[in-house]
């Protein structure tokens, strides 16, 4: 009987021996590849974590205890092992979500699986123990790549001013985040690893302090003439002791014994412990070994012997992105990117190898990357942030108070737009056309096809006194969907065929193939319909207002928040303008999405062909009789007369 069928808890664990959670080991990875190869997942995060998810729920005692993971892509080890060993439907609509969710257990509590997040939590809940006299632990776990957020350290220098609150942090240090972590920190966790070139190290660190002007030597001489010296200044444990916390490795994460000792002294402590593990991202399985761009990090179905995809889909919008990219990289040397540790996931490994001295990657860090952003402007060149959605939010009030209220010229290019579906309510990019309405100077840009990614794109480049903004959808890229005219700077997708037609629709990006299904649909119900792509949705296009005037009813249809969202903006535009037509404006409800496929989450939310134009046929017909009432009751009133 395999013993992963035998683990309904944590408690399971106890009884099993050194031998048999080797065992139990190779049956989880084993278990991971045949059952992700199926659905689709973060795949090499959760090998390279089988044995420390092992050790964490032997020493401590969840969900008493409170064991934490920063972003959540390795926590499929963690849900085996806490009684959820169904991964038939991971990721799919009812079935297990991708990331920890505080419905499916106890044991799980951060879901945002947003990057250096969890050193706050843990702070916070080691806090909450403390206050209420609780004799619990409370750990967390975090990536080498998530300590590269500026959160992370704001967090450490909190959690170092407790010495004797309990709280253990388990730094997962695989060398990645997405792809190979970067940085200086990143330089800084190599140190640990190994001891061959520590004397290089120090060599290179005087090397640079001697060259840097004015400063530098006589920071070397103060560090050298130092207490502990430089050496000791620089040593593997010195960066973190010195912010007063207990270092413990590194370890080996893959040995069991070395991790549980680790783990069970870290525990004894009684105050903030860094146990530093050294794990290997997609340990066990040779695919992902062999991936060098991110070893699996996530993966589609694959067939599981090969790791060769199962099928390919055509074009898909970041490739779109990233290609033209690359052609505007070759006609304009000022032209630089910008990527927070997702350099193959945002389109940008080909700029990258076309043009290696002008991209920039920051890791986690969205904040200084926006800040980033602004000098590089400020200095001459046009810098292209490509960044998820969903991560822009960590830096709105950069892109207001460095870079708007500055004019600097910013291109901000946001994949995974609107509805992604199965990653999850963390995961849609939902917020973006809403919170940046409220920012002065700025341009948004929604692309409806991958013409216009390329078009927009390159008008966008073109801004130098503010920033822009293009956002465009998760997955394949659709058929051109080709303009019929244009009325100021929009896009006419479908003309009226009438001098006075019924309905104003208004599609914004990617929802256009929709939103002329819905014209179809309403024009075999008699409404005549006039489709437009606003195409640069903020500002309102001037000449929105008097087309609105020429229409009876106006309806928006968009794959962001209805609050504050584009038609929010159409309707203060109109109003504006004194234009007073009935408006209907179709988006994301302000709630959070379960994880599904995007065509489910668009039908559960009503944001479907049938569905809106069910409605707008229902608001027509209102008009209509309110109009055949109204002229009812005129009759009748001369009627009375006579």
């Amino acid at each position: 009987m395999p013993l992963l069928t035998r683990i309904t808890g944590p408690r399971d664990l106890d009884r099993l021996s050194l031998e048999e959670l080797d065992r139990l080991a190779e049956e989880i990875r084993t278990f991971l590849v045949d059952a992700v190869s199926k659905t689709g997942g973060h795949l090499g995060p959760n090998l390279g974590v089988v044995e420390l998810t092992l050790a964490l729920h032997r020493v401590f005692d969840s969900p008493s205890d409170k064991v934490l993971w920063d972003t959540g892509h390795q926590s499929y080890v963690h849900k085996l092992l806490t009684g959820r060993q169904d991964f038939s439907r991971l990721k799919m609509k009812g079935g297990l979500s991708g990331y920890p969710s505080q419905a499916e257990s106890e044991h799980d509590v951060i879901e945002n699986s947003h990057a250096s997040t969890v050193l706050g939590w843990a702070d916070g809940l080691a806090k909450a123990n403390e206050v209420l006299g609780r004799d619990r632990h409370v750990v967390a776990v975090i990536g080498d790549g998530a300590l590269t957020g500026g959160m992370a350290w704001e967090a450490l220098n909190n959690i170092a001013a407790a010495k004797d609150r309990p709280l253990v942090i388990v730094v997962n240090d695989n060398e990645r985040s997405y792809a190979p972590t970067i940085g200086g920190l990143a330089n800084h966790l190599a140190t640990l690893r190994t001891t061959d070139g520590y004397e290089r190290f120090l060599a290179r660190t005087k090397e640079v302090l001697e060259r840097t002007p004015v400063v530098g030597r006589p920071l070397y001489d103060t560090l050298h003439g130092a207490k502990k010296g430089l050496k000791d200044f620089i040593a593997p444990q010195g960066m973190f002791e010195d912010l007063g916390l207990k270092y413990v490795g590194p370890i080996d994460g893959h040995d069991l014994e070395a991790l549980e000792s680790a783990l069970t002294r870290a525990k004894r402590f009684g105050g903030p412990v860094i146990v530093h593990c050294l794990t290997e991202k997609g340990r066990g399985y040779q695919p992902a070994l062999q991936d060098e761009a991110d070893r699996f990090h996530a993966v589609g179905k694959i067939h599981p012997d090969t790791g060769l995809p199962i099928s390919t889909s055509g074009a898909d919008w970041t490739s779109v992105f990233g290609e033209e990219m690359v052609k505007i990289g070759e006609e304009r040397e000022d032209v630089v990117a910008i990527t927070a540790a997702m350099l193959q996931p945002v389109g940008l490994d080909k700029f990258a190898k076309a043009f290696p001295d002008r991209v920039y990657d920051v890791g986690i860090a969205e904040q200084h990357g926006a800040v980033s952003a602004a000098g590089l402007a400020h200095g001459g060149v046009h810098p292209v942030f490509a960044v998820y959605a969903t991560f822009l939010n960590r830096a709105f009030d950069q892109v207001l108070m460095d870079v708007a209220l500055h004019k600097c010229g910013v291109t901000f290019v946001l994949d995974r737009a609107g509805v992604t579906g199965t990653d999850g309510a963390s995961h849609n990019g939902m917020w973006d056309m809403s919170i940046l309405q409220v920012v002065p100077g700025l341009r948004l840009a929604a692309p409806r096809d991958a013409d216009q990614v390329r078009a927009q794109l390159r008008e966008a480049v073109e801004v130098d006194d503010a920033p822009t903004v293009v956002r465009f959808s998760k997955g394949a890229v659709g058929p051109a969907v080709p303009a019929v005219g244009r009325v100021g700077g929009m896009d006419v997708l479908r003309a009226p065929g009438t001098d006075t037609p019924d309905v104003l629709l208004v599609s914004v990006g990617a929802l256009a193939p929709m939103c002329l299904e819905v014209a179809d649909l309403l024009n075999k119900q008699g409404i005549s319909t006039t489709v437009v792509d606003p195409r640069w949705v903020k500002p309102v296009d001037e000449a929105m207002a008097p087309l609105a005037e020429r229409h009876r009813v106006v309806v928006t249809v968009e794959d962001n928040s209805r609050v504050g969202g584009v038609g929010s903006a159409v309707a203060q535009a109109l109003r504006d303008a004194g234009v007073d037509v009935p408006l209907r404006d179709f988006g994301i409800p302000p709630r959070f999405l379960d994880h599904a496929s995007r065509a489910e989450v668009l039908a559960e939310i009503g944001l479907t062909a049938p569905d809106i134009a069910r409605q707008v046929t229902g608001l027509v017909a209102k008009l209509d009789g309110r109009y055949e009432r109204t002229g009812a009751e005129v009759d009748s009133v001369e009627a009375a007369r006579d």
